[in-house]
């Protein structure tokens, strides 16, 4: 049988070692885990956004990466807070493009970390542009909520997580909810609210799976969902609605 194939969007890089220019990379971690899931990486070239569909009809999944910051203008953000990094708008218009289409098209979808708030952003949610206390470089505790998706792939009670963040959910879009947070109120999962219902199959996390998947079979669970679910033939796709405020803090 082949692997089905999973679109993995490219992240501009200013630099790579064995490169003499300015680079398209994906990391080797995600790409790594991909596979050992069964799925075959397809790392897609981040441009045209108006033809995502065309170019994603090849495709059995998508999985949203991390990466720098979005440009508060798409949640409505009020200025720029000094702590935002590698903002692109092209890489921006790109992961919105390739999210909306996925949800709306019901194509299984996979989004970690700056993908998470790329998904929650389509579906009109909003960020926090800086946290009082940032995530970056821990692994903390994660208390995952019991018969949702997430906890099917990981288990029963929870995990460590491991965190590179300096933003989180503020209000939560549209049809999803929180599946997972941190000790401090952070919300950490995300998925549909009706997981069970016919809008396809989602899954976002805030932290980042891959950095642990290689020895962890919980993190390696994650991958493995999202192929499984690209294995699936898919069905029809329901309209998702509502929202809500994020609390916990």
């Amino acid at each position: 049988m082949s692997r089905p194939l999973i679109a993995l969007p490219a992240r501009f890089s200013a630099r790579a070692s064995a490169l003499r220019y300015a680079a398209e990379v994906a990391a080797r971690a995600l790409v790594e885990a991909v596979w050992r899931g069964g799925g075959e990486p397809f790392v897609m070239h981040p441009a045209d956004p108006a033809d995502v569909a065309g170019r994603l009809a090849r495709c059995d999944g998508v999985l949203l990466p991390g990466g720098g910051d979005l440009h508060p203008r798409h949640y409505g953000g009020s200025g720029e807070h000094e702590a935002l990094y590698d903002v692109d708008e092209e890489q921006d218009a790109f992961d919105l493009a390739v999210a909306a289409h996925a949800l709306e098209s019901g194509l299984p979808l996979l989004a970690v970390c700056r993908g998470l708030q790329i998904v929650n952003v389509v579906r009109g949610g909003t960020l926090r542009q800086h946290m009082d206390a940032e995530h970056r470089h821990l692994v903390h505790p994660v208390a995952v909520e019991s018969g949702t998706l997430l906890a099917g792939v990981l288990g029963s009670g929870g995990t460590d997580a491991s965190c590179y963040h300096h933003q989180d959910i503020e209000v939560l879009g549209r049809g999803l909810a929180v599946t997972a947070r941190a000790a401090d109120g952070t919300v950490e999962g995300v998925e549909y609210a009706d997981a069970g219902g016919e809008a396809g199959w989602f899954l976002g996390v805030q932290w980042h799976p891959e950095d642990t998947a290689a020895t962890d079979p919980a993190q390696q669970a994650v991958f493995t969902a999202l192929v499984t679910a690209a294995s699936a033939p898919q069905g029809p796709v329901a309209v998702v609605a509502g929202g809500e405020p994020v609390g916990g803090r």
